[in-house]
């Protein structure tokens, strides 16, 4: 497209828009995942963490985080020409879940960010999405200092079944990040068709 009109001879593309979540644990790397990939200065609902908050919010671990994502994050990538995602972070914390049930809705499918040093706090995304079938993969982001796992170990730890891809990532890599993304659509594409077989079959 040339200032507002398209090239001779092509039409213009109106592209297929679609919504993936990111989910995980209290500071897990999902607002900096948003952050990494957004086209689009990424709208982000983070306070500071408070005294108030210390008797409900688990840093060990993370003891270097001073903000907390309270709504959602937001940003935008396009893949493709005709193939934009709107990704959207949920807040990590037991008190902001009354929020996954509006941010889930008309999602095409889900990242569970995942932290081996703390892999029981995304054992709750996990849960919420098989509950809800919403297909959904897991990346395993590989923190500086945190051990290594084979994806199989993480799969077998998570509980999770076969079909479900589990991928290792840096949350603060564009390309790491993307590569992840696509792997999102291309599950919740083959979970869609596979349904669809179910069901006319």
């Amino acid at each position: 497209m040339i200032f507002g009109r398209t090239e001779r001879g092509k039409a213009p593309v109106e592209p297929v828009t679609l919504k993936i979540l990111v989910a995980g644990g209290f500071g897990v790397g999902k607002t900096t995942l948003v952050g990494a990939v957004s086209e689009i200065k990424p709208l982000r609902t983070e306070e500071l963490l408070t005294e108030a908050g210390r008797p409900v919010d688990d840093t060990s671990g993370v003891e270097g985080k001073h903000t907390t994502t309270v709504a959602m994050d937001f940003g935008r990538i396009t893949l493709r020409e005709d193939l934009v995602l709107y990704l959207f972070g949920t807040p990590g914390q037991d008190r902001f879940w009354f929020l996954w049930d509006e941010l889930a809705t008309g999602a095409l499918g889900a990242i569970v960010l995942a932290d081996t040093r703390r892999l029981e706090d995304c054992f709750a995304a996990v849960d919420y999405f098989e509950r809800r079938s919403i297909p959904f993969v897991v990346g395993v982001n590989c923190f500086e200092g945190a051990s290594r796992y084979p994806t199989e170990d993480v799969r077998q730890a998570l509980d999770l079944d076969a079909a479900v891809p589990v991928v290792l990532c840096d949350a603060r890599g564009r390309e790491s990040v993307k590569e992840v993304l696509i792997e999102v659509v291309q599950h919740a594409m083959a979970y869609a068709a596979e349904r669809r077989h179910t069901v006319t079959g």
